[in-house]
């Protein structure tokens, strides 16, 4: 990988070799590593065994999760927030876990839509919930950094699984939650396609 980016930065025209650049290969290297080491991540094995049994069936709700992610067109950043709710069926996760969960997808090449349903869907997966919702505000480098140069938009994307999908009244009463904890981009109700970000 090194020496893939001494290559990378001799065709920007830059000398590799400089006091400033000298370094910078083993630098970026350990950087994408640390970035993309989601890939190695198994979901399992983060969890730890953290799934107990309750009769707990209200809605649990962690929300304003920080999250950056490398967009995969671009390999350029985009970052925000997630909110993630379930509705458990006898079974709950460690509430540490979701963060957790969040940053395995997180930190892959990525697309903000497919991190949305990634993390729904390993959710659902695990515990078998009554419902599962996911919401993600991200700003995409990609899209403020360069293309069309639009620095205070937000892409808003929606996952909404079981009695989230099926019942307007357990998805509003989630959607209402996260907005009053704080002031919030407005929110679909259902799974968006969001923005795509490949302009060129």
């Amino acid at each position: 990988m090194q020496d893939t980016i001494r290559r990378l930065l001799t065709e920007l025209g830059e000398d590799p070799t400089r006091e400033g650049l000298r370094d910078t290969p083993r630098r970026v290297a350990k950087s994408l590593e640390f970035l993309t080491s989601g890939y190695s991540k198994n979901i399992d094995e983060v969890l730890n065994g953290a799934l107990f049994t309750v009769e707990y069936n209200e809605m649990v709700i962690v929300r304003d999760i920080d999250f950056y992610s490398l967009c995969e067109h671009h390999l350029l950043p985009f970052f925000g927030k997630c909110h993630v709710a379930y509705i458990p069926d006898g079974r709950v996760i460690g509430l540490s876990k979701l963060p957790r969960i969040v940053d395995v997808f997180a930190r892959r090449l990525q697309v903000q839509e497919r991190l949305t349903s990634q993390v729904a869907t390993t959710i659902e997966s695990r515990i078998a919930p009554i419902g599962v919702a996911v919401v993600v505000e991200a700003t995409h480098l990609c899209m403020s950094m360069r293309g069309v140069a639009k620095q205070n938009s937000i892409t808003t994307t929606s996952a909404m699984l079981g009695a989230f999908h099926a019942d307007a009244r357990t998805r509003n009463e989630f959607l209402q939650l996260i907005r009053n904890a704080g002031p919030m981009a407005p929110v679909p109700q259902s799974f968006s396609v969001g923005v795509d970000c490949v302009t060129d």
